[in-house]
């Protein structure tokens, strides 16, 4: 699911790209795109379900060596900052999170800080239903997320390149990609 997801989503974040190849339609392929990744993305978490049930034999534990309510702990604590990036994010972006469109132009808000809120908030998902699920295997495997989703970020950022030109170069130079830069103290 993660291969199917990340195909789909790359293709989503390349509209401008695709535009120079097929015209304007490419926004809206680019946004079926997105659907599909997205689907696709819920559903493997829909896998770590079932693995739940069904676990397979590996040489990990099959359960945090320690009380699950640390594990829960834990996952809690990563998981309320993590939605509350991904909301912001969201509605900073507006409809734009799930359907590119050409006309939009560069978010505000939060986006004025970092350049990739909801990615920063979504990367952890995996992990923190693998901690709530008690898992060691999914904990291990939900790394995966981490590169993956800074080589969407990549990805997205050339296209936005090609789509906003300067104005998006010059974005960049004064936001951090997933942590705010600081100022120079002369500011």
């Amino acid at each position: 699911m993660i291969a199917l997801s990340s195909v789909y989503y790359i293709k989503s974040v390349s509209p401008a790209a695709l535009e120079q190849q097929i015209g304007e339609s490419a926004y809206e392929k680019s946004a079926r795109n997105r659907k599909v990744a997205t689907a696709a993305y819920y559903l493997m978490f829909l896998n770590y379900v079932i693995y739940y049930f069904y676990p397979l034999s590996t040489p990990l534990p099959d359960f945090f060596p320690w009380e699950y309510w640390i594990t829960a702990v834990i996952a809690t604590g990563i998981f309320l900052p993590s939605m509350y990036l991904m909301y912001i994010g969201a509605r900073d972006a507006g409809e734009e999170t799930l359907t590119p469109k050409k006309e939009h132009t560069l978010y505000g808000g939060i986006y004025e800080k970092i350049r990739h809120p909801q990615a920063l908030g979504e990367v952890w998902l995996g992990l923190v239903i693998a901690l709530y699920l008690n898992s060691p295997l999914l904990a291990a495997l939900s790394l995966v997320f981490f590169p993956t989703f800074y080589y969407f970020s990549l990805v997205e950022e050339k296209d936005l390149v090609i789509r906003y030109g300067q104005d998006y170069t010059e974005y960049r130079k004064r936001t951090g990609m997933f942590i705010p830069k600081r100022k120079p103290k002369d500011e």
